[in-house]
């Protein structure tokens, strides 16, 4: 996992839900920290950021529920493109 782009997602989740510890939590979606609206912020902030294009397709739980899940989708983006 690259640390760089897990590190960049980390600050996007910073802005969006400013003071949660994101890092230690795994299920973001599930438990309601992250709402469908939040969702569509992050993503749009992570296309900007890493220049990445997110589908609809990609956005789904298993993407989102988790930081890892969001640094995978970065990287598996990046190297498909």
């Amino acid at each position: 996992m690259n640390e760089n782009v897990r590190e960049r997602i980390i600050e996007i989740l910073k802005s969006v839900k400013p003071g949660f510890d994101f890092e230690e939590k795994e299920d973001l979606m599930d438990s309601g920290v992250l709402d469908s609206m939040t969702i569509v912020m992050l993503a749009s902030e992570i296309k900007d950021e890493f220049d990445a294009g997110i589908k609809v397709t990609d956005i789904i739980p298993e993407n989102f529920n988790s930081l890892e899940g969001m640094t995978r989708m970065v990287e598996r983006i990046a190297a498909e493109e």
